[in-house]
């Protein structure tokens, strides 16, 4: 029907090629990433990798060293941070302590809608100011019902929790309604449960708000829960920017694998030989079409070992982890400096113990093949 067309998503953000230096230090190095309109995107990574400092980047906070960032198709290097159209939510939720929420989420606003002189006390009389605020103020209330701040309005941030207080920054970011949200890790301040409320709501807000988060973290369980994709960023470098599943179960190298997954990913010697894949002395059906003798690096996720009654490798455990949930046993094998990592039913724990001896088979359809320098290979196999 004719006036029910939706408009066009705003907020597609391409950085190409894009490199920072401090000094002689690189920081970010050739980062190439286009951001759909409408996306959930999440830049993950370890702290000190850069990540922080490309969200900076595409706010117009810090120049970059080479390369351009353009928002839906236009240019913005050299832009200062206010006419790039972005809001920008810190961990620090950087409120104003002397102003209600109201008029903190309000700030923006007036800052943009009010000139100076009618910034001023007392300027209420001057001609436009009061239909000015007005429609400030009806802002404000439309903004507190998306995020029930309703209540709160009239509160200081001293008489907010750390949840309340991350919903005002939020709504100050989205009263303005701008083309994209840039999170610089928002959660990072709040405990365990709250986190864990905040990410539901977050991911909540962008289905109902439709526009273009970039949040930047390096908790992986943020990134995997919330995002449409996840861009892993390692020692300055962009490694892989795929569907949170995708980057668990298909990543493009080691590092990628090893920084992603919590208990971390088992990591083996293993060769190519005439009848499949070797994996410490034993063999594991599997062709990779490799030459026999090439040295592997055999990938496992613990919950695809597998404790065996039958023909397996040796082992011995050597600790448990019983979450209630989930028992992780690790279990030490021999000529490897560290245990490997085997996710069991909880049930286990009653026919488990430390010190047992217990034989580990590695399914071959769920073992990840990389080569001597960490690169993926025989994904087909």
């Amino acid at each position: 029907m004719a006036g029910t067309e939706r408009p066009a998503r705003r907020g597609a953000i391409a950085l190409a090629r894009i490199a920072k230096k401090f000094g002689e230090v690189s920081v970010l190095r050739d980062i190439d990433l286009d951001v759909r309109a409408g996306e959930f995107i999440t830049v993950l990574g370890p702290s000190g990798c850069g990540k922080s400092t490309l969200l900076r980047i595409i706010a117009g906070l810090e120049p970059q060293s080479e390369g351009t960032v353009a928002i839906d198709g236009v240019s913005m290097d050299g832009l200062a941070p206010d006419k790039r159209d972005i809001a920008m939510v810190f961990q620090s939720y950087a409120l104003y302590p002397h102003l209600t929420v109201a008029e903190n989420i309000a700030v923006p606003l007036r800052m943009r809608r009010l000139t100076r002189l009618q910034r001023l006390p007392g300027a209420r009389l001057l001609p436009g100011v009061r239909s000015i605020g007005g429609s400030i103020a009806e802002a404000v209330r439309g903004v507190a019902a998306t995020l029930r701040l309703e209540s709160l309005l009239d509160r200081k941030p001293s008489q907010l929790s750390g949840g309340q207080k991350q919903r005002v920054a939020l709504a100050r970011a989205m009263v303005r309604q701008p083309r994209a949200f840039l999170m610089d890790e928002p959660l990072s301040n709040l405990d365990a449960e709250l986190r864990v409320h905040m990410r539901a709501e977050l991911a909540q807000l962008h289905r109902e708000l439709g526009a273009t988060f970039v949040y930047v973290t390096h908790d992986q369980a943020e990134a995997m829960t919330m995002s449409d994709r996840v861009a892993v960023i390692l020692d300055g470098q962009l490694r892989q920017i795929a569907s949170p599943a995708t980057l668990y179960q298909d990543p493009d190298d080691l590092p990628v694998a090893q920084f992603v997954g919590m208990p971390r990913i088992n990591v083996f010697p293993a060769v190519a030989t005439p009848v499949g894949i070797g994996v410490l002395g034993m063999p594991v059906t599997r062709d990779s079409g490799l030459p026999v003798g090439t040295r592997l690096q055999a990938a496992i996720r613990p919950e695809r070992l597998a404790v065996t009654m039958g023909a397996g490798i040796p082992g011995r455990i050597v600790f448990r982890e019983n979450l209630g949930s989930d028992l992780f046993l690790h279990i030490a094998l021999h000529g490897l400096p560290s245990p490997a990592i085997i996710r069991c039913d909880p049930s286990a724990v009653e026919s488990t113990e430390i010190g047992a001896t217990v034989q580990i088979r590695f399914p071959a359809e769920h073992l990840l093949l990389f080569d001597s320098d960490g690169r993926r290979i025989a994904r087909n196999g």
